[in-house]
């Protein structure tokens, strides 16, 4: 436990540019593991994780069938571990991306899909794990000890990497994501006035609603995910195309709403979800590269990249807000209730 409250989430925040930059340097081993699946040719991908992983092989589904061309599913755990589906997975890739590598779930998935013919790949912080054991080939996303509950690091961490992973395969050195770790300084340093005030407005928050579309889908899932497990805060996440198909039925002037809007296609077609939800008074909080000209009450701006690897930037403001926020309602984030750093589901 930390003697100041949030102390390690703070530390682990701030360290990310530096992963970043360890992790562009071990780019030669990912892209090692790439070729090895690049000759194997898979007709298909398969994505397993669980909570904050999940979200980041969503933004994986999203790298494959864009840049791979490659159909994607993600996968139900429970279906091979209570309901003993054993399918055909020849020529298929199976990527499991675990932070921890111990949770049996995921490393069950991974035998059985490599006893059934995929090539099966570990995407983890802990080389030394269960989950990189049993997977044929694994990736170390290098982000080192985290001591808070909360994924910070490790999450972006596992963007880059399965960033460089899927560019490598396609035949890419890397070269969007390059300036990764001086853009990720900037972000974090000019980004603490707007969060700090975000914060302020939102403490007293009953419910709030996070939105975004394509590859930011994943950021919109992740920031609804860190700020109810540090600041117990309602939040859900919807993509913008499903949000206009029922839920914003339920958005008026008492709810926050938390929209990821990059420059990019994604980004371009969040306008019409956004200028939705201020129609109906909802007060917003724009977060990305295309903030700026977003109709929002509080806009945290970012520096603009390539699409691809936007949400890698967008997720640090929104893990500055939830330590923000949950210090303002008077909580440890480093510890919420109920929670472990390390979840083992069966």
């Amino acid at each position: 436990m930390s003697a100041t409250p949030g102390t390690h989430m703070k530390d682990e925040i701030d360290q990310q540019p530096a992963v970043f930059a360890d992790l562009l340097a071990a780019r030669e081993q990912i892209a090692e593991v790439a070729a090895a699946v690049a000759e194997r040719r898979p007709r298909f991908a398969l994505l397993a994780a669980r909570g904050s992983s999940d979200h980041a092989a969503l933004y994986a589904k999203y790298l494959i069938e864009v840049l791979l061309q490659l159909p994607v599913g993600l996968t139900s755990p429970s279906t091979t571990t209570l309901y003993g589906a054993r399918p055909d997975l020849t020529d298929v890739l199976l990527v499991t991306v675990s932070q921890s590598g111990g949770s049996p779930d995921l490393v069950a998935v991974t035998e059985s899909g490599r006893a059934r013919g995929a090539l099966t790949v570990a995407v983890t912080n802990t080389a030394d794990s269960p989950l990189a054991s049993a997977a044929e080939l694994s990736l170390d996303i290098c982000a080192g000890p985290e001591r808070a509950v909360a994924a910070t690091k490790t999450y972006s961490a596992t963007l880059l990497a399965l960033y460089l992973f899927i560019d490598a395969i396609r035949g890419g050195d890397g070269a969007h994501a390059r300036a990764l770790p001086d853009l990720a300084a900037t972000a974090l340093d000019e980004s603490r006035d707007p969060v700090e005030e975000t914060a302020q407005r939102y403490r007293f928050a009953g419910r709030l609603v996070t939105t975004g579309r394509g590859y930011s889908l994943a950021t919109a899932h992740e920031a609804a995910l860190k700020l109810a497990e540090t600041s117990y805060l309602s939040a859900r996440s919807y993509s913008g195309a499903d949000l206009l198909h029922g839920p914003v039925a339920a958005v008026d002037n008492e709810t926050a709403v938390l929209a990821v809007c990059s420059a990019g296609l994604g980004g371009e077609s969040t306008r019409e979800v956004i200028d939705a939800v201020h129609k109906r008074g909802a007060e917003i909080c724009a977060i990305g590269s295309a903030a700026s000209k977003t109709p929002a009450s509080h806009r945290i701006p970012l520096p603009e990249t390539a699409e691809e690897v936007a949400p890698i930037l967008e997720i640090l403001p929104a893990q500055q807000l939830a330590l923000d926020l949950a210090l303002a309602r008077g909580i440890d984030p480093d510890n919420p209730r109920g929670l472990q750093k390390i979840t083992k589901t069966t």
